[in-house]
């Protein structure tokens, strides 16, 4: 193939990804349904145990996937947050315990060379309690957005309680469920999510 022929079919085949995923966004099926052979991969994953323990695993993974994004955007919202009101350097500034928490846990991650994943981002390190403890050593950039410091940390210290059940593969009961969604619905509505 020449270099101008080359050049083209690339040029054909990002035009056709670019119009492929505003399909796709319309509901438009387009090429290998992914979601399908994902459900498939689980399934097979899953075979080898019993039903119940399956259908249990499931129910959680819903959870443990709003619970994923959730605490992720606390993370989020806190950066994005002290980046606007402290500035780039605002990690320089986390309370020293709070700090040195994290930098711990990271060079243990560090250190753990084999174990593939993110090890940069330092509020990723914190446990989930020291992100409600981080706000509130830091209030006066968020008092604007959240109603109070005790709303914070009431469900803040629930959401950390379930959070840890699930974190250690145990079952919660239906109103578990409910009690998170609610908290998690809450957190949404007060950040404009």
């Amino acid at each position: 193939m020449k270099h101008k022929d080359l050049r083209d079919f690339l040029f054909r085949g990002l035009l056709f990804e670019a119009e492929a995923s505003e399909f796709q966004k319309a509901g438009i099926k387009i090429g290998a349904d992914q979601t399908e052979t994902e459900q498939q991969l689980l399934a097979e994953a899953l075979a080898p145990f019993p039903v119940g323990i399956r259908n249990k695993s499931l129910e959680m993974a819903r959870l443990y996937s709003v619970l994923f994004a959730f605490e992720n955007h606390v993370r989020d919202f806190i950066r994005e947050t002290l980046t606007e009101s402290e500035g780039v350097d605002w990690l320089d500034k986390l309370p020293q315990k709070i700090r040195q928490h994290a930098e711990n846990r990271q060079q243990t991650a560090i250190k753990d060379s084999w174990l593939e994943g993110e090890k940069t981002d330092l509020l990723g390190f914190l446990d989930f309690g020291h992100l409600a403890q981080l706000i509130l050593t830091k209030w006066e950039h968020f008092e604007s957005i959240i109603p109070s410091q005790h709303w914070l940390k009431q469900r803040m210290d629930e959401l950390e309680k379930s959070r840890n059940f699930i974190a250690h593969n145990r079952m919660l009961l239906p109103s578990e469920f409910q009690r998170m969604y609610m908290y998690i619905a809450d957190w949404n509505r007060v950040v404009g999510l």
